[in-house]
């Protein structure tokens, strides 16, 4: 059976997302990246069940993940974007609030709960959710109505003093309207996108192009979310970090208050 883009990425994400629940509560050997970064053996069996779901798929697709690099030939036209566990760091410690994305650089995309069973999922024009239910498929549709706020305070602060995260959550404003949650996984963009929250916030460079983000950002952006830099400026090259928001209301609402902070807005 010859499957398209988006259901190589949902399998794929399901792939990984089985081995992750799988081994969900064991005794992990961990991998030091260094500056407090590590991988585990799920991380890196995770990457491996996803792979094998690309290459045979599309044998002739490079694939970039998180734990092995780059891999496949070096002139190959497409590439996919692989993070097999993101929240390695909540999974070790026994949180389940963990994601396994995958994405077809400028393609569909999938992101995967491995304890929800749910895979969200596009194809680069609309954006759905398939539960673990056989069948059942709805599209997403952002809302603002839970006015929860995820916000990520892992470093690095690439936009420091200009925009702090903890500056955010304590702005006056913040506290008037919103709602704010804390997580260390991209989870949280699919959720933006599903309407189980307002927005999500974080620093940092250009993630377009982040086996973490990329995924998550072609969700929002299929689903209708607002999806900028911290900065309000495009994602892309040269961006800053991510605010992405169910409406232009709480977008516009939230850039006040990174534009202005300690006031009112």
């Amino acid at each position: 059976m010859n499957l398209t883009d988006t259901e190589v990425a949902a399998a794929a994400a399901l792939a990984g997302a089985e081995v992750v629940r799988a081994r969900y509560g064991r005794l992990h050997s961990r991998i030091d990246k260094g500056a407090g970064d590590f991988a585990t053996d799920a991380d890196v069996a995770a990457e491996e069940a996803i792979l094998d779901v690309i290459r045979a798929a599309r044998p002739g697709d490079a694939v970039h993940g998180e734990e092995g690099g780059r891999q496949g030939a070096a002139d190959a036209e497409r590439e996919w974007l692989v993070d097999p566990l993101c929240g390695t760091l909540n999974y070790a410690t026994g949180s389940q609030l963990v994601a396994v994305n995958v994405v077809l650089r400028n393609g569909p995309a999938a992101v995967a709960d491995p304890f929800s069973g749910e895979v969200f999922l596009t194809d680069g024009e609309t954006a759905r959710v398939r539960s673990g239910v056989p069948g059942e498929e709805r599209p997403l549709a952002p809302t603002a109505d839970t006015r929860l706020v995820d916000v990520n305070l892992d470093p690095p602060f690439p936009s420091a003093p200009g925009f702090r995260a903890v500056d955010l959550l304590a702005h006056p404003g913040f506290v008037e309207n919103f709602r704010p949650r804390v997580v260390s996984t991209t989870l949280a963009l699919a959720w933006v996108a599903a309407g189980r929250r307002a927005a999500y916030v974080t620093d940092g460079g250009d993630l377009s192009g982040s086996v973490h983000f990329a995924a998550g950002i072609a969700l929002c952006r299929a689903a209708g979310c607002v999806v900028t830099g911290v900065d309000g400026g495009p994602v892309g090259p040269g961006g800053r970090g991510l605010v992405v928001a169910a409406d232009a209301g709480t977008h516009e609402l939230l850039m006040s208050m990174i534009g202005g902070r300690g006031r009112t807005g």
